[in-house]
């Protein structure tokens, strides 16, 4: 035991040092290289000042305002029985999972992570959930991506397909993660009893007297919690902006690139694609556009996209794990779970540009999303009202479905007893 210890000890030594190590040279290289860092820093707040934060503190102030009324909780209950039996999580994971869905990276995060802190899940459940609802949204696949790098807007439903059945795909999988961590407790007689309808409506009214706040104070709360969430985003952005330029201007990049055009050719895919993985690996968005670009087949290019896109990015990962770590969920899963987004994300995009290609063609939709508008008023406007549109369409799918399971669970008990 005690030299399982000392072997602990050196290795945590051993990462001490060359984290260390990194962060002095990263800070040597920005002092050598000033130029380059201050570009960088203010291409990253561009990005977050007229991308990240109109668009993302509309939807964490609301979120967290939900929770203060208890309307999540209303919302966990309705949809118990069809995110317990498929995903292993409880009702309320399917919140998290529609606005996921609708805003992107990481809303998923901050709203799993209150989740945890208000004692609406486990830690290892929170860990499931955030496993598979970690999404990018469907403006920045559709416009952004298909329209705006690829200028084929009849790659939108490929690019949007692969990746939430990919996600899906690892929800399931993850289903089976932590089984021995599970707190299980039986359901008594008399919840089974009740309607689920009044059960959602008494979660409600027992969770707003629970929280006591009063309407000004939940609104004071709700904008000052988002304000710290979202300046945190920004500066993990600004930050990995600079990062990523700094070890591109010292040459890191360039070993990066070679260890990527190995695996690349070791499965038969083109080398030119190396590039967009080492920007992918880091930030989502110039990867994408890297991917487009590439002197590669139209499949291999979507598909190294789809990869890019579902892994998200250092760039997120720092922004989830700052967000997350105070609540006790664990990286580790989180990470195995991009990487399986990734690999499946990549499979499902050629086998929809194969075989199932003319199916994903009666899935385009027309998109208002341009590069070049993303920072006025109206695209903003356009944005926020189709990104509420997708959540309530989603939602009340997920309510229809829930609901319907619920009603054939009740008549199969009832004819079978």
């Amino acid at each position: 035991m005690s030299g399982w210890s000392k072997g602990r000890n050196y290795r945590s030594r051993i990462l001490t040092y060359c984290m260390a190590f990194c962060i002095l040279f990263i800070t040597i290289a920005m002092v050598k290289y000033p130029k380059e860092a201050f570009d960088s820093a203010i291409m990253g707040l561009n990005l977050w000042w007229n991308v990240v934060f109109p668009s993302l503190l509309p939807f964490f102030i609301l979120s967290e305002i939900l929770m203060g009324f208890g309307i999540v909780h209303f919302i966990g209950v309705l949809l118990e029985p069809l995110m317990r039996p498929i995903f292993n999580v409880p009702g309320v994971g399917a919140f998290a999972m529609s606005m996921g869905l609708a805003s992107g990276y990481p809303m998923d995060a901050v709203i799993t992570c209150k989740f945890r802190q208000n004692q609406l899940c486990t830690a290892v459940e929170a860990e499931r959930l955030l496993s598979f609802t970690n999404t990018a949204d469907p403006l920045f696949m559709f416009g952004a991506v298909a329209v705006g790098m690829f200028a084929m807007p009849e790659l939108g439903p490929t690019i949007a397909l692969a990746h939430y059945l990919a996600s899906f795909l690892v929800g399931i999988i993850f289903r089976f993660h932590g089984r021995s961590r599970d707190q299980l407790e039986p359901a008594s007689q008399k919840k089974n009893q009740v309607n689920i309808i009044v059960r959602a409506f008494r979660a409600l009214y027992k969770a707003r007297q629970e929280d006591k706040r009063s309407l000004g104070q939940l609104l004071g709360d709700s904008v000052r919690t988002s304000m710290n969430t979202i300046l945190l985003i920004g500066g993990f952005i600004i930050l990995f902006s600079v990062f990523l330029r700094i070890i591109s201007v010292i040459g890191l990049t360039n070993i990066l690139t070679s260890f990527f055009s190995f695996w690349l050719q070791i499965i038969g895919l083109s080398t030119s694609l190396a590039p967009a993985l080492v920007s992918g690996l880091f930030e989502l968005d110039i990867g994408s556009m890297v991917a487009s670009q590439a002197d590669a087949p139209l499949a291999q290019r979507v598909a190294i996209a789809s990869a890019i896109i579902a892994w998200s990015g250092l760039s997120v990962h720092g922004q989830v794990a700052s967000i997350v770590i105070e609540s006790g969920i664990r990286m580790g899963p989180y990470m195995v779970a991009r990487f399986l987004h990734a690999v499946f994300a990549a499979a499902l995009a050629f086998l929809l540009l194969g075989p199932a290609q003319e199916v994903t063609k009666l899935l385009a939709v027309p998109t208002a999303y341009t590069i070049g508008g993303a920072n006025s008023w109206t695209s903003w406007a356009i944005r926020t009202e189709q990104v509420f549109y997708q959540f309530l369409l989603l939602f009340g799918i997920l309510i229809m479905l829930s609901i319907a399971l619920n009603l054939i669970k009740t008549l199969y008990a009832y004819v079978k007893s």
